[in-house]
């Protein structure tokens, strides 16, 4: 029996559908973010963001999507990783999967492994807001400035309502001296 049945039973014989197409969504909600006249807007536009990334592709995977985040909010790192690890293995073409388990290696500072979910989330879907500001956060705490700050533009430029914004103004870590943002 593999490991991959061991640790799922049922898993195994499921098929995680295909996610669902959401480039025209997220392209639509840039250029309500773009044209968002308060911050209020700008951040309910962001939040529109998320709720299209955590539409997992069928029942199973938004349950295990689910009780992952619930884990990681009681800062229950190690059993987060065994879900977004499942969900990954489960529905490999599902970016969200990856930019969790990121995050959670983002946050034990396991920042190799957080740029390889990172990457491998923003090849799946490239306008991932969050997952590009999620690389920019990990290059820079990786040392790795001019990659930090150039992923950064482009979520900043993506969703200009993103808090990480702070980190590209004058004197900032990624910011570039006498550049006003």
């Amino acid at each position: 029996m593999t490991l991959a049945l061991m640790a799922a039973p049922g898993l195994a014989l499921a098929t995680c559908p295909a996610p669902q197409n959401t480039d025209n969504e997220l392209l639509n909600l840039f250029a309500k973010a773009q044209s968002a006249e308060s911050f209020s807007d700008g951040r309910r536009v962001s939040g529109e963001m998320w709720e299209v990334w955590l539409r997992a592709p069928d029942a199973q995977a938004q349950a295990i999507l689910d009780a992952g985040m619930r884990r990681r909010d009681v800062f229950d790192f190690v059993g987060a990783l065994a879900e977004f690890d499942r969900l990954a293995e489960y529905c490999p073409a599902y970016a969200e999967g990856f930019n969790q388990r990121a995050y959670i290696h983002f946050l034990r500072a396991e920042y190799d492994k957080a740029l390889v979910d990172l990457d491998i989330a923003l090849g799946l879907q490239p306008y991932h807001v969050a997952a590009q500001a999620g690389r920019a956060l990990t290059l820079m705490n990786m040392g790795r400035i001019a990659e930090a700050r150039a992923q950064m533009l482009i979520a900043v430029d993506n969703n200009p309502w993103l808090s990480e914004r702070a980190l590209l103004e004058d004197g900032a870590p990624l910011g570039l001296p006498g550049k006003e943002l």
